[in-house]
């Protein structure tokens, strides 16, 4: 029975009013459990509001709203296991640097968007999310932590330029993909897409420092449709590589390795506060997410960074 729920029935009478305070006791125990067990987490405090819970992290007094419960949004996902990505977003933002241009693919939420408007204020951020209730949590993390420098685009990235069929589950949000990959609880979202290239080109953005690419197994095709744009610019890539997804695009997370090899480019994995470096995914890998420096643009960074 849920807390409304109870109050109705004693509202009409259908339980006493002990049974009430006791039934409503239980519940309100929860809101003084939580003060304790987000002591160990990277979660400040929470604020209940009538449109949902506001989470604010320890880093920088970043603000996350939460209108529905999601099983894997960002903020239970740091209640749930005390961080997010630690390792990786820690080596991530110590890459940034001011003015530089960062393009969030699979920006979701906003956890990096705005922690990275937060940290480099000179930084111009361009973040895609196709998913248009994501994107709508997406522009209101935004207002609410009041930065200025990232431009949201309900768009997504893949090799080509119309639209495209995307599988949400709302209660997996994290999951959203031109593929399904939540099962029969997915619904099919239309949405559109363009290629890097493309974009760069018709927005008439000359350069490109840095990239988080993240969209759930779709990023060779992004890679493909953005050569050209990699190829001149060279940017620092960060991106999700995991079997169990790409094998939903037909191809194996080593051809991203090896098509990004082809312009110069290491890849390393997160190993503490470094990198160490890493040449081909098997069965054994457990890495999911992946930093690619060109050796000889980025050699000061895998001078200072890896092992």
């Amino acid at each position: 029975m849920s807390m409304i729920a109870c109050r109705a029935r004693f509202q009409t009478g259908e339980i006493s009013k002990e049974n009430y305070l006791e039934k409503m006791y239980e519940f309100h125990s929860y809101l003084f459990e939580y003060t304790k067990f987000i002591k160990s987490t990277d979660i400040w405090n929470i604020e209940i509001q009538e449109e949902g819970l506001i989470f604010t992290l320890r880093n920088f007094n970043i603000k996350l709203l939460c209108t529905k419960l999601d099983k894997r949004v960002t903020p239970i996902e740091i209640l749930n296991f005390s961080s997010y990505e630690k390792k990786e977003a820690e080596i991530f933002f110590s890459l940034l640097a001011p003015n530089m241009v960062f393009f969030d693919i699979g920006a979701h939420v906003g956890f990096y968007s705005i922690q990275a408007a937060k940290r480099e204020e000179t930084i111009k951020i361009y973040a895609f999310e196709p998913i248009p209730q994501t994107f709508d949590m997406l522009k209101k993390n935004i207002l609410l932590n009041n930065v200025d420098n990232i431009h949201p685009y309900n768009v997504g990235f893949l090799d080509v330029n119309e639209d495209v069929d995307f599988y949400f589950n709302p209660i997996m949000s994290g999951n959203a993909s031109a593929r399904n990959l939540s099962g029969i609880n997915s619904k099919k979202i239309t949405s559109k897409v363009v290629s890097l290239d493309n974009f760069l080109l018709e927005n008439e953005i000359s350069s490109i420092d840095i990239i988080k690419c993240d969209i759930e197994g779709g990023e060779l095709l992004v890679f493909r449709g953005g050569l050209d744009s990699l190829k001149k610019n060279l940017p620092i890539i960060f991106t999700e590589m995991l079997r169990k997804w790409s094998e939903k695009f037909n191809y194996h997370p080593n051809e991203i390795i090896q098509l990004l090899a082809g312009l110069g480019y290491r890849c390393f994995a997160a190993s503490g506060e470094k990198l160490i470096e890493f040449f081909i995914m098997n069965k054994e890998s457990l890495e999911t997410n992946f930093f690619f420096l060109h050796n000889e643009k980025h050699s000061e960074q895998i001078k200072s960074l890896v092992y």
